[in-house]
């Protein structure tokens, strides 16, 4: 009986880790050791893609069921999909997901983000939405021990994802000071983190969940310069951006930044690996489809085409050796959506209406008669905002108002309510926050 050797590399993985090495050697240590294991066998699945450009007479390879040419299917699922061709429903997509998708994101990606332009970075590859970009980030960069920078208002999930799945070691900073973003207290956090330490993972989720911020242009400046400070200094640095509310500014209290953090730090420095996390979810309003992306972004522009090669390569192995494929139905729906003449136009018509929702948060939320029950933290983007709530918990308060007045909010911390405006009608929010007021009055 033949046994491989206890975590001997496979010769794919070495040649990957070795295209690295003399490419980019510094995001050859960034990588875990999963990540460097990992590659993408040359095996079916590639087999079946020789077949499908050459084997014109007869094709046996790929594990689906044909007839007529076609996909097999059954009508009573088919009847459901009105104009969706077969061949988008039901074989399997591609590993990195369909080329055409890919190809119409990279050119969203790009146009939103003007200072991407003659910069290179890799073509982004399906996920299962954004928290599966997330675990393939952890799975790929992430060691047990490895230190992940935070703000302190953050999503549950990624203490699950880093913390409990990767076994990281999780650092937060205070997220807000004085009415804005606490630039210094990042900049303080990310120089303590690197002290004695190689590598360090910073994950920046604008617009914020839970509180619906997007730094100003001068913030993101600050974030940037603060990073490329530590990454001159010796620190690997892989900086994760979700931006699963990417797009939806509502500039209140003045303008924000418009641009993810991937296009201000893609290409920046040797040190720093940046990897955008975005996706069909919130910014189509196609949240079930689960249709998400990972964009690399390396930093040194001279080698970032084959560095990508090889990041892509290991990340198909990782979605391979995962969930095999993401689903080809909601991949063929985004694509066709994206290539729809109307499709700007209907995001636009979408995010007026939460614009002025938003807009009515921030008019009635800070009215002078709620000032004794709370403080509203800065917001002017995404789908929520939170408020500090005085003198009560957060968690009673929430069980409160569930209780004696069927109103449904979340408690992100003892003193912090979070409250998505995005599921609330404009003439539903004053009623809303006076609810929110009394429970807190009846707690004190």
């Amino acid at each position: 009986m033949f046994r491989s050797a206890p975590n001997a590399l496979n010769p794919l993985a070495l040649e990957l880790n070795g295209q690295l090495e003399e490419k980019a050697p510094e995001v050859l240590a960034m990588l875990s050791e999963y990540g460097r294991r990992l590659y993408f066998p040359k095996g079916i699945l590639s087999q079946s893609a020789e077949a499908k450009e050459k084997a014109h007479r007869f094709n046996a390879t790929i594990g689906i069921a044909t007839q007529d040419g076609g996909p097999m299917y059954l009508p009573s699922v088919h009847r459901q999909l009105a104009d969706v061709e077969t061949a988008d429903a039901y074989p399997y997509a591609p590993v990195p997901g369909r080329p055409g998708l890919r190809a119409h994101w990279r050119d969203k990606i790009v146009t939103e983000n003007p200072g991407l332009a003659g910069k290179s970075f890799g073509l982004p590859v399906v996920t299962a939405a954004i928290t599966h970009g997330l675990a393939l980030a952890s799975e790929l960069f992430v060691d047990e021990g490895d230190f992940v920078l935070l703000p302190d208002k953050l999503w549950g999930n990624y203490r699950l994802n880093f913390e409990v799945h990767a076994g990281a070691e999780i650092g937060t900073f205070p997220f807000y000071s004085e009415g804005a973003f606490n630039c210094e207290g990042f900049d303080r956090a990310l120089a303590e983190a690197s002290e004695g330490r190689d590598k360090v993972i910073v994950l920046l989720n604008f617009p914020n969940n839970p509180t619906g911020y997007m730094p100003t242009e001068v913030e993101a400046e600050s974030i940037v310069a603060s990073l490329l400070a530590r990454a001159k200094a010796g620190t690997q640095l892989v900086v994760i951006s979700d931006d699963a509310y990417f797009g939806l500014f509502y500039h209140i209290g003045g303008p924000s930044s418009t641009q993810s953090l991937f296009a201000r730090l893609t290409g920046l420095h040797p040190n720093l690996l940046a990897v955008k996390l975005d996706g069909a979810t919130k910014e189509l309003f196609v949240w079930g489809l689960r249709c998400g992306f990972i964009t690399f972004g390396p930093g040194r522009p001279e080698t970032a085409e084959a560095v990508c090669a090889a990041l892509e390569a290991k990340v198909k192995g990782a979605i391979r050796g995962g969930v095999s494929s993401v689903g080809q139905l909601s991949q063929s729906l985004v694509e066709h959506a994206l290539a729809s003449p109307s499709i700007e136009a209907e995001r636009a018509e979408k995010n007026a209406e939460l614009r002025k929702r938003a807009e009515r948060v921030a008019e009635v939320a800070g009215q002078p008669a709620y000032a004794e029950s709370w403080n509203v933290y800065p917001f002017n983007s995404g789908y929520f905002m939170c408020v500090a709530v005085k003198g009560v918990d957060a968690e009673k308060l929430r069980l409160h108002l569930l209780e004696e007045y069927g109103v449904g909010l979340i408690s992100t911390s003892p003193t912090d309510i979070r409250v998505a405006f995005s599921c609330l009608e404009v003439d539903e929010i004053e009623p809303l926050f006076e609810c929110l007021h009394r429970a807190v009055q009846e707690l004190v």
